[in-house]
C-alpha cells in the first residue's frame, strides 16, 4: 500500500473508526483491523482465512446475501444495515458498506466491507437500559446524555473539552467524536502534553526547521501539520505552560503557526479535542490559565462522571471486560461470582474504569475455575473488604450497644422489661452486657 504523510496504507485503515474486512473472490478474509476485532470480539488470527459469514453471522448471511447480489447484479456499493453476532453470541446493530473489487476485465476478485455499529438500547431482561455506542458502555444517565448529543457535536468543527478524572474514557470520547466526523478519513493524531518538557512539546506540536538547534539536521512536521485535515486530540491540556498557552491560542484564532527556526506561517485546517483531569475553569480563576484560551477549547463541554458515581456500570463493564480478554485468548468466557461482583461494587475505584481493567485482568489470570471467586480479586481489595467488614461490625456494636442503653434508661434499669421491648430473652440481654462491657451503674 502506498504511504501519506509517512503513514502506509495499513497503518492509515488500522485507524479508522470503522471496521474493515477485505474479501477474496470465495468472501475469505484476507484483511481484518483493529476496530473490526473490537466489535466482533473475534481476534484477527481466527478471522483470517474463513469467510465473512463465518465471522460476521449476519442474519441475512444465509438468505439474500447482499454481497453475494452485488456480484451477481453487477453493483459497486451496496449500503445496508443489519446486526452481527459477536464472539460471545451477542448482537450488535452495525451499519454495513460492501464495495466490490473487479478486475480489469470486470471479474470480480473480492470486496472491501466496512461496519459500524450504531447506537443500541437492550434490556436483555435486566433493571435498567445498555447502551452502547463507538465502544463505550453505559447505563448511567449522565453518559447516555453525553451519547444524546455526541452524533450531532462531532458533525460540527467545534471545539471540545472532556473533562473528568483519569481512567474515566476521555480518549474513547475524543475517537468517538472523530470517528463520527466529517474528518473521519482524515488523520487523529494523540499527544499527552504532561509527557513532555515546554521545550520537546513545543518542537511536537508545532515542528522545527532544519538547523533550528544543534541535532535539528532534517525538517520535521509537527503533530499540527500531521493532523492537517483532521482532529488533534490533546489530553492534559491543563499541564501546558502560559508561553505555550500562547502560541496555542494563535493556532486557535488563525489557523496558522510559525515552526521552529521558521521564517513564514504554516497554515493548517485541524479540530482540536482536548481533554483534562483538572478543572481548568478554576485554573483560570488562579491565573494559571488563559481565559481567553480557555473559552476557545470549551465550545462544547463534557464532564465525565468517575466510576464510583456509576456504580450500575460496574457489572456492565466487568462482563464487557470479561468477554474483551476472554476474545484474545482461546478458551469458555468466565464468568464473575456474586460475591467477587459485591466486593467490586462496594469500592470506589480511585483509577475508574482503568483500574477496573487491570483487576479483572489480573483476577483471569489468577483464575482457573469457571467462575472468579473473591481470592482472585487483588490482595488490597480483600484487605480493603476486610477493614469495611470490621468498620461494619464497629457500626453495628455501637448502634447495638445505643440501643441497649436507651432501653435500659427507658425502663430505669429493669432488664426484665427491657429485656421484652427489645424482644431478647433476659439471659441473653446479660449476656451482651457483659461482651459490650456496660456497666449498669452508669445507666
Amino acid at each position: 500500500m502506498e504511504h501519506w504523510n509517512g503513514l502506509s496504507g495499513e497503518q492509515i485503515l488500522e485507524q479508522l473508526g470503522e471496521g474493515v474486512l477485505i474479501i477474496d473472490r470465495h468472501f475469505r478474509i484476507v484483511y481484518f483491523n483493529g476496530r473490526a476485532e473490537q466489535i466482533t470480539l473475534h481476534c484477527r488470527g481466527e478471522a483470517l482465512g474463513r469467510t465473512c459469514r463465518e465471522i460476521l453471522k449476519l442474519a441475512n448471511c444465509q438468505d439474500g446475501c447482499p454481497a453475494m447480489r452485488a456480484r451477481q447484479e453487477g453493483q459497486s456499493v451496496i449500503d445496508y444495515e443489519a446486526q452481527v453476532t459477536t464472539r460471545l453470541g451477542k448482537k450488535i446493530p452495525i451499519h454495513i458498506r460492501f464495495s466490490v473489487i473487479r478486475e480489469p476485465g470486470g471479474e470480480f476478485s473480492g470486496g472491501i466491507i466496512t461496519i459500524r455499529d450504531m447506537p443500541s438500547r437492550s434490556l436483555e431482561g435486566e433493571e435498567g437500559s445498555e447502551y452502547s455506542f463507538q465502544g463505550i458502555l453505559s447505563r448511567n444517565r449522565r453518559i447516555l446524555q453525553i451519547f444524546e448529543v455526541l452524533p450531532d457535536v462531532s458533525r460540527t468543527d467545534a471545539s471540545v473539552l472532556i473533562q473528568g478524572e483519569s481512567g474515566t474514557g476521555k480518549e474513547l470520547f475524543a475517537t468517538a467524536i472523530h470517528n463520527l466526523s466529517l474528518r473521519q478519513k482524515g488523520p487523529f493524531i494523540k499527544l499527552n502534553c504532561s509527557a513532555l518538557p515546554e521545550t520537546l512539546l513545543e518542537s511536537e506540536l508545532f515542528g522545527y526547521m532544519r538547523g533550528a538547534f544543534t541535532d535539528a539536521r532534517k525538517d520535521k512536521p509537527g503533530m499540527f501539520q500531521l493532523a492537517h485535515g483532521g482532529t488533534l486530540f490533546l489530553d492534559e491540556i491543563g499541564e501546558i505552560t502560559p508561553s505555550l498557552q500562547v502560541k496555542l491560542l494563535r493556532v486557535l484564532q488563525d489557523g496558522e503557526f510559525m515552526p521552529l527556526g521558521g521564517s513564514h506561517p504554516t497554515r493548517v485546517d485541524v479540530r482540536i479535542i482536548s481533554a483534562t483531569n483538572r478543572r481548568l475553569e478554576e485554573l483560570v480563576r488562579a491565573g494559571r490559565f488563559r481565559s481567553d484560551l480557555y473559552y476557545r477549547l470549551n465550545v462544547v463541554k463534557f464532564q465525565l462522571p468517575p466510576l464510583r458515581e456509576r456504580p450500575e456500570d460496574i457489572p456492565l463493564l466487568t462482563r464487557h471486560l470479561l468477554g474483551r480478554f476472554q476474545s484474545r485468548t482461546p478458551g469458555n468466557p468466565r464468568t464473575i461470582s456474586p460475591e467477587a461482583m459485591a466486593i467490586l461494587q462496594r469500592y470506589e475505584f480511585p483509577g475508574n474504569v482503568r483500574e477496573l481493567e487491570n483487576i479483572i485482568e489480573h483476577a483471569l489470570i489468577m483464575c482457573k475455575e469457571a467462575s472468579i471467586q473473591p481470592h482472585h480479586l487483588p490482595s488490597y481489595l480483600l484487605g480493603l473488604e476486610r477493614e469495611l467488614e470490621a468498620a461494619r461490625e464497629t457500626r453495628m456494636r455501637e448502634v447495638e450497644t445505643r440501643t441497649i442503653l436507651q432501653v435500659l434508661r427507658k425502663h430505669q434499669g429493669n432488664k426484665v422489661r427491657a429485656a421484652r421491648e427489645l424482644g431478647i430473652h433476659r439471659t441473653t440481654l446479660w449476656r451482651k452486657l457483659r461482651d459490650l462491657n456496660l456497666d449498669m451503674q452508669h445507666i
